[in-house]
């Protein structure tokens, strides 16, 4: 249900920014890209080129690779769904669907909910452009609804990592990667993040892997 307001706060900023209300719709249907249509809104208003826009994606969206790699997919049925379910692969998907909790999700339910995490976006960003006009110019605040859904979704993975051992390192490996990302390179922040943090987690995989004694 978080995405509900989320998707009001998208749709309202889309309409202030000068947008017509259908952009909002579209944009959440087709692209439901959620971080990256907040960016979007801010270059299509500055008349970005499109190639810029395409490297923006990419950068913004490079998460979703490493999110395939223990997405369950594998459990949903048929090509269609499998397709859907990759163009339908969002943070907050991914965040319910690999909890300890959802190890027993059957492929439908998998599924299922990814397509109402989609509806509740179309749906709430529709709502929030048409009712975006009601709300004052003078506030703001809107576009911190992205931060702080990114914010609960870390907490949530947090408390599912407590009493797992060895995966206390991983939250501040994220954490070191995004600050000395955002101290060296702060116009590239995400992508050389997401560089560090794999990075980090290859060479504890090496380390571990090398430090294991082999059995006879």
């Amino acid at each position: 249900m978080a995405f509900v307001p989320l998707g009001l706060a998208f749709g309202a900023l889309a309409v202030q920014s000068g947008l017509d209300w259908w952009w909002a719709t579209l944009s959440a249907a087709v692209a439901f890209g959620g971080s990256f249509e907040f960016l979007l809104i801010g270059l299509v208003v500055a008349v970005t080129p499109l190639a810029s826009i395409a490297v923006a994606a990419f950068m913004v969206n490079l998460r979703h690779v490493f999110y395939a790699l223990s997405f369950p997919l594998h459990r949903v049925p048929g090509r269609l769904g499998k397709a859907y379910g990759t163009f339908a692969l969002c943070d907050e998907a991914y965040a319910l669907a690999t909890a300890e909790k959802a190890r027993s999700w059957p492929g439908p339910r998998i599924l299922w909910t990814q397509f109402f995490l989609h509806a509740y976006w179309t749906g709430s960003a529709t709502a929030g452009a048409l009712l975006g006009s009601l709300i004052p110019e003078g506030v703001t605040g809107l576009d911190f609804a992205l931060p702080a859904l990114f914010t609960v979704l870390a907490l949530d993975a947090l408390r599912d990592l407590r009493g797992r051992r060895g995966d206390l390192p991983t939250p501040l490996l994220a954490l070191s990667s995004a600050l000395v990302a955002r101290a060296v390179f702060p116009g590239q922040l995400l992508l050389v993040a997401f560089a560090l943090f794999t990075a980090g987690l290859l060479a504890r995989h090496l380390l571990t892997t090398t430090r294991r004694p082999c059995r006879a």
